[in-house]
């Protein structure tokens, strides 16, 4: 296992260095570049720049550099400074501006993870266990309900429901009277009472699937000998559902953690846009959107290491649940 550990994380190298340089290749191939999407917004808004002043903004951010040398001023400031360089949009630190969102959406994304797991794991275990029931049927319903509404449709009902019946301020995380004030009790309650929307809105798409791949599973694997073997040993029924079947078919879940931890990173770009959260998703929208290179960049850099970094711990979760596993 500590080979494998030290082989995998040796070979994350090349693997984030090649991410690192197609990811900032590819921003950068839409025609144009940050100071043609700023003149165009410009334009948009009845103000204009000329063109003499768009290549003076071009030779002072550096745009005009071949893209080798674009690229290597950016990742060799990150790898031996630790700065992701200034956004070209904010005009400000490109860390400050990913930290400073990272906080709520590592919260409301964590929230929605252990509120779908709490939701989708013991739900599908009953409907495999208790199969063609009518709680069974119930939940069938309800996970094809699940998957088939989009989540931005969830979130406008919910905002409905919540400013019609239940007369609370709908959108964003916090009143508005508390934007600027310092962090007191008064100000976490509010965020708590606006968290429950973006939060079920995340819980229910995503336990809906999982309920039906738990129940799958398990139906897999309540055939097998093993089980019948369990029951013949004179185990009750909730041992041997919970600590054979059930271990099997967490396997999906497990290893699902290689998109679940970029994913707390990022956040569900289109329900924070719709609810208008103040989360890394619509900063990584804008920034694409106006090309603004190494803000975008460095989203996609950071993202990647999450991926790796939630394979790897899926690789390893998955020898330690499932003893059927082995790393040559």
């Amino acid at each position: 296992m500590i080979s494998f550990i030290v082989r995998r994380m040796l070979l994350a190298i090349p693997t984030l260095i090649f991410i690192s340089f197609i990811s900032f290749v590819i921003i950068q191939l839409p025609p144009g570049d940050y100071v043609t999407a700023y003149a165009a917004q410009l334009r948009n808004a009845g103000d204009y720049i000329t063109k003499a002043q768009e290549e003076l903004m071009r030779q002072q951010l550096g745009l005009n550099d071949p893209m080798l040398v674009q690229y290597w001023r950016w990742i060799s400031n990150i790898v031996f400074r630790g700065d992701f360089g200034f956004s070209l949009e904010w005009n400000k630190p490109v860390a400050d501006l990913i930290w400073n969102r990272l906080g709520l959406t590592l919260a409301i994304s964590s929230l929605s993870l252990v509120f779908t797991w709490i939701i989708a794991i013991p739900v599908g275990v009953y409907s495999a266990t208790r199969q063609y029931s009518v709680f069974d049927y119930i939940f069938t319903v309800f996970g094809f309900l699940g998957k088939g509404i989009p989540d931005f449709l969830l979130a406008l009902v919910l905002m409905w429901i919540g400013f019609a019946y239940l007369h609370m301020d709908v959108g964003g995380l916090i009143s508005p009277q508390y934007e600027s004030a310092p962090w007191t009790i008064d100000k976490v309650l509010n965020l708590l009472s606006h968290l429950w929307v973006p939060v079920v809105v995340l819980a229910t798409g995503g336990a809906a699937g999982l309920i039906r791949v738990m129940r799958a599973n398990m139906l897999d694997e309540l055939g097998k000998p093993y089980v019948e073997t369990a029951y013949a040993q004179g185990l009750s029924e909730r041992q041997v559902v919970w600590n054979y079947p059930v271990r099997v078919a967490l396997n999906p879940f497990i290893s699902t953690v290689g998109w679940s931890l970029p994913a707390l990173f990022s956040g569900d770009v289109i329900t924070a846009v719709v609810l208008n959260l103040p989360t890394t998703g619509p900063l990584l929208l804008q920034a694409l959107k106006m090309q603004d290179m190494y803000l975008a960049g460095s989203f996609i850099l950071i993202l990647s290491v999450f991926t790796v970094i939630g394979t790897l711990i899926s690789d390893i979760l998955l020898a330690w649940f499932d003893p059927r596993i082995r790393f040559a």
